[in-house]
């Protein structure tokens, strides 16, 4: 009789059991009697072991020269291309996003790698003239200590690399908790790191839940800095602790995010980035399209091609490549996105497309549901503020381009957005007045790349940035430096007068 892998906790450079003896079983979404491997239910011994682990990791691992760091982020980068295939395949298996996405996954986890490693031979400063005689002066980036890496399950290779990478980049330390429904793509990510040559200690990671491992690695004193994507209520929460002890604290959360459809838009093309931005992912990414904001002349039209290509998409297992959309990520959220199409029923919004589960044949053994379309969603209802997470879309109605942007900023959170158009002058009045981190033109809400900031404003984050050069501020500090060389003592503001 076969018997599913066993995953260990990886600390101060050695695979090993939790203190509690207990595991825990991660099942495949789309079929539940497929146990894809048991992982370690931890405690706060195992936090502990992994912080004490990190924080010695770390005196070492600092005075590395960050050119020879970037070597061994280089080398995750091609061991990572090199099990591409394999790693991807097990994330659909865990996660059930279809297969074509999760090598987009691990995709992004190779780029981020090689970005990364690029960084090892920048790390820029600035030097600054002196307003004194004989002086110099300089700012330097300083690694911050142990971090403390809280990632979710929607991208479980891409969203731990946009935080590893530049912990390890900078000369920090960290221990990673991933997402339980989704720890065997970090494992993945750090047998890479271990297989690349990382020294013991420097990353460690503990699975088990939030309240088990999360909580104690939030609380320790040893971490200097917590790095969270995740909800809003969660990330509010984290703050509030983050605060007693003046911990740096980043934070990527929810998303409400618009696709504004004007009426000189080519209706296809919007339609095409209205799907992938609807169910890409099964809706379940934070830059998902929840909301498209369509003009009024175009508004039905576009409503009957766009609820034609969603009856049209195929659910199912993710690693059928025919497949569009797969499951859902686990029975809560199966139950969530079902509480929400009921929501929107009883606010009177119109039903266009799915709005069911699907649960026999095929689906039977997993948590699928049909792609939902909402027509007539007022901005005031909940299906068009509150983030559903799942492949659940509403089309609002907007009188002119000023309109919609009133509607685009109507929700307390601001990640992506998109305006479909051939007006380069509406284009860029919607890229000025759209309040989000990031706005597409005639392209769909999702689709970031690795070498430029990801965030939000409002409630999406708490101003910090991921990706790009952007995400060194979170993993380092400032340092200024000044050399007197004058022989004399020189006062600064004073002796210049």
């Amino acid at each position: 009789m076969s018997t599913s892998p066993v995953f260990k906790n990886f600390i101060n450079g050695e695979w090993v059991d939790s203190s509690s003896g207990k595991t825990f079983e991660n099942r495949n979404p789309a079929n539940k009697s497929e146990l894809v491997g048991t992982f370690q239910d931890s405690t706060e011994k195992d936090v502990e072991a992994a912080v004490a682990a990190a924080r010695e990791g770390f005196k070492k691992w600092r005075l590395v020269p960050a050119p020879k760091r970037a070597e061994v982020i280089y080398e995750m980068g091609r061991i990572l291309v090199e099990r591409k295939e394999q790693y991807a395949r097990e994330m659909t298996r865990e996660m059930g996003k279809v297969i074509k996405e999760t090598r987009g996954d691990v995709q992004e986890a190779i780029d981020t790698c090689y970005y990364g490693a690029g960084e090892g031979r920048r790390l820029f400063g600035q030097t600054t003239p002196s307003e004194l005689p004989n002086k110099f002066q300089m700012c330097v980036r300083q690694p911050i200590g142990v971090c403390a890496l809280i990632t979710p399950w929607n991208f479980p290779m891409a969203i731990p690399s946009w935080k590893i990478i530049p912990a390890l980049i900078c000369g920090d330390a960290a221990v990673i908790k991933p997402a339980t429904d989704t720890p065997l793509s970090t494992y993945n990510i750090v047998k890479a790191a271990q297989d690349a040559g990382l020294p013991p200690g420097v990353l460690n990671l503990v699975t088990g839940s939030g309240s088990r491992v999360g909580t104690p690695l939030l609380r320790s004193k040893e971490v200097r800095l917590v790095s969270f994507t995740g909800s809003s209520e969660v990330g509010r929460k984290l703050a509030i602790a983050c605060a007693e002890d003046f911990k740096k604290l980043s934070l990527e959360m929810g998303g409400k995010n618009a696709i504004i459809v004007m009426d000189d838009a080519d209706i296809d093309l919007a339609v095409d980035g209205a799907i992938w931005g609807g169910f890409g992912t099964t809706g379940q990414r934070c830059t998902a399209t929840s909301r498209i904001i369509a003009h009024k002349s175009i508004v039905g039209e576009f409503t009957k091609r766009y609820a034609a290509r969603a009856r049209s998409l195929k659910v199912g297992n993710g690693l059928d490549a025919s497949v569009d959309v797969g499951p859902l990520v686990n029975q809560s959220q199966l139950e969530t996105v079902s509480s929400y199409v009921d929501i929107g029923l009883k606010e009177g919004a119109k039903l266009v497309s799915g709005g069911h589960r699907l649960d026999s044949g095929d689906h039977a053994n997993g948590y699928f549901y049909a792609p939902t379309i909402f027509g007539e969603v007022q901005p005031g209802m909940r299906i068009a503020q509150e983030e559903i997470f799942g492949p659940v879309v509403s089309i609002l109605t907007a009188e002119n381009l000023e309109h919609a942007i009133e509607l685009a900023n109507g929700t307390v959170y601001g990640l992506s957005s998109s305006i479909y158009t051939h007006d380069i002058n509406n284009a860029f009045v919607a890229m000025r007045d759209i309040d989000a981190g990031i706005t597409y033109v005639n392209s769909p809400t999702i689709g970031a790349e690795v070498h430029l900031p990801f965030g939000g404003t409002k409630q999406t984050g708490n101003g910090h940035r991921e990706g790009g050069m952007t995400v060194l501020d979170i993993f380092s500090e400032w340092k200024s430096i000044y050399v007197d060389y004058s022989g004399r003592l020189q006062k600064a503001q004073i002796d210049n007068n």
